[in-house]
């Protein structure tokens, strides 16, 4: 069974080719990441807007990469929400479309469910069940993860997710969108530890985050200085380390909890090499493990969308009846209340 994927939740378009059995056939992405950084953020018409222009093409470009053809298609996934309204209208409307014109079925995906399940696209892949820190610009969460539609939420941030304080604080330092690759790219040429910055709620007895504390304090120290380059780069520093020491306590906390070994790290934030060094390291001496995407799927992208629709499909979700709805507020935990009815 071969699905198409189609992601347009955001700032990236992006398309997929998935077979069971065999894998990624082919997936392609176009991101407007050079459009937005004119306004210093996305902008919801504009990314609209674009997702109409770049989606045909690129399912066009994935199937010539696949050498497949339209008739080929089993199935069609698409994002239904969380995202931007008008972004997520582009997916679900050309997915319903073209799945009533080839009369094949349609699912609509959970986008924070695409990013869970994508490191499972990677070799080795982790098996059910395991933890899952899903970060990114609008996302942190803690999750055991048991199955397909099987999620328990252990810890969320109360405020700023992790990518919202790497965002904006990158943003108070002058640097430009996205923020969180230039923070951390900055801060490769910081001096560790010149800079104390809080780590709020690190010695909290739950697993949620918090990280608008942060931010506020990284403003007191932009204004207390000259900023020169040096000086910024150990701001940056300091700030990547307190997000990263609040994040990687918090999942080895959440593996205490459950009594799992396995760590799955998802989301744009999981591309952080910071991150991954301290989790791999940390977790490994307690004789765990971690599983990380391929960089290329850690921002959002066709391929988990096809990957997770066709799990779903195998399950025997999706439906003809092409009539489409978008959730841009869509709680994960509504996922497994759905499955277990």
């Amino acid at each position: 069974m071969i699905t198409l994927g189609i992601e347009s939740s955001c700032d990236e378009t992006g398309i997929a080719l998935y077979q069971m059995g065999r894998g990624l056939l082919a997936h392609a992405l176009h991101t407007q990441v050079a459009m937005h950084s004119e306004y210093g953020g996305v902008v919801p018409e504009l990314a609209s807007r674009d997702h109409v222009r770049r989606v045909v093409p690129l399912i066009r470009q994935v199937m010539k990469q696949a050498n497949a053809t339209l008739d080929q298609i089993d199935a069609i996934a698409y994002t239904q929400g969380p995202g931007l309204g008008g972004a997520l209208l582009v997916g679900a409307s050309v997915a319903s479309s073209l799945g009533f014109a080839l009369d094949i079925p349609t699912i609509g995906i959970h986008h924070l469910e695409g990013h869970l399940l994508s490191p499972l696209l990677s070799d080795p892949a982790p098996e059910f069940p395991f933890v899952a820190l899903l970060v990114s610009g609008g996302h942190t969460q803690l999750m055991r993860v048991d199955g397909v539609g099987r999620y328990q939420l252990l810890g969320e941030t109360v405020d700023d997710a992790a990518g919202e304080a790497f965002d904006k604080s990158a943003k108070l330092l002058g640097l430009g969108y996205p923020g969180g690759p230039a923070l951390a790219k900055l801060a490769e040429s910081g001096r560790p530890g010149l800079y104390k910055l809080p780590r709020p709620m690190l010695h909290s007895d739950n697993l949620d985050f918090s990280f608008s504390g942060l931010k506020t304090a990284v403003l007191t120290l932009v204004r207390q200085n000259v900023l020169d380059e040096q000086t910024r780069a150990d701001i940056a520093c300091a700030t990547q380390e307190a997000i990263v020491d609040v994040l990687a306590r918090k999942a080895r906390a959440a593996l205490a909890q459950t009594g799992l070994a396995q760590l799955v790290v998802a989301g744009g934030v999981g591309a952080n090499r910071l991150l991954r060094e301290r989790l791999t390291r940390d977790i490994e001496k307690r004789g765990g493990r971690v599983f990380y995407p391929e960089l290329e799927f850690c921002t959002d992208n066709g391929a988990m969308i096809a990957f997770a629709g066709a799990l779903r499909l195998a399950e025997h979700q999706g439906t003809k009846d092409y009539r489409f709805d978008v959730k841009p507020r869509w709680n994960l935990q509504d996922i497994t209340r759905h499955y277990a009815r």
